[in-house]
């Protein structure tokens, strides 16, 4: 039985550790995921490779990508285009891995109305008070910042229900070996097997009429 790999869409509240649990999730099993890389228009920065962090196109090539329906979605932040190609999502997936897409609320539910089959997983703090604190803790972010984003946050909960599983990211280990056990549970969805379950009933048949 070939397994297919399933598109998981990752989302949270700004602050809440997302990114650093799918690296936890990469890291422990690298061979079964791909992270999706984004398609964009702004300039590489140094140390950034073309297909890594990004892939670069110029605006011309971004729009055509967008006129082909070549993207799983796209958006326009601060001047330049960012998207997700569809071929390299389908490429990977084709070739068994569950591909990885970290992306907000909007995005993903983009995605998930082009595909349904998509896994949409929200990751949560175990209460407001450590989100408060995460944002806080950062050093880079200003009160008025921090402000800004847990309201976003307030309005993003609105939402949550979209989403099909929860993660609490309250211990990085824990937290991603049940991400990971989710998604390995939806591989086992009978709409996921349906053409594993003819190619036994087929089996079945032939052995049935004395074939095999």
């Amino acid at each position: 039985m070939n397994r297919k790999g399933i598109l998981v869409v990752i989302s949270g509240f700004s602050g809440v550790g997302k990114g650093t649990l799918v690296r936890r999730l990469m890291e422990r099993y690298k061979e079964q995921y791909a992270l999706s890389v984004s398609a964009t228009t702004r300039e590489p920065r140094e140390g950034e490779q073309d297909g890594r962090e990004y892939f670069f196109r110029k605006k011309e090539e971004f729009e055509k990508l967008i006129a082909n329906d070549e993207l799983l979605e796209y958006a326009s932040y601060c001047g330049n285009y960012y998207g997700t190609p569809k071929a390299y999502v389908e490429d990977q997936m084709a070739q068994g891995r569950d591909v990885i897409l970290e992306i907000e609320l909007q995005g993903a539910l983009k995605i998930k109305e082009k595909r349904p089959d998509t896994f949409l997983v929200y990751v949560m703090p175990p209460d407001a008070r450590t989100l408060v604190d995460r944002l806080t803790n950062r050093g880079t972010e200003t009160p008025e910042k921090v402000h800004e984003r847990l309201t976003r946050a307030l309005e993003e909960a609105d939402e949550v229900a979209k989403y099909e599983f929860v993660v609490i990211n309250d211990d990085l280990d824990r937290s991603a070996e049940e991400l990971h056990q989710l998604i390995e549970v939806q591989h086992n969805k009978i709409d996921r097997n349906l053409e594993f379950i003819s190619q036994v009933q087929r089996e079945l048949k032939a052995y049935l009429k004395g074939e095999q």
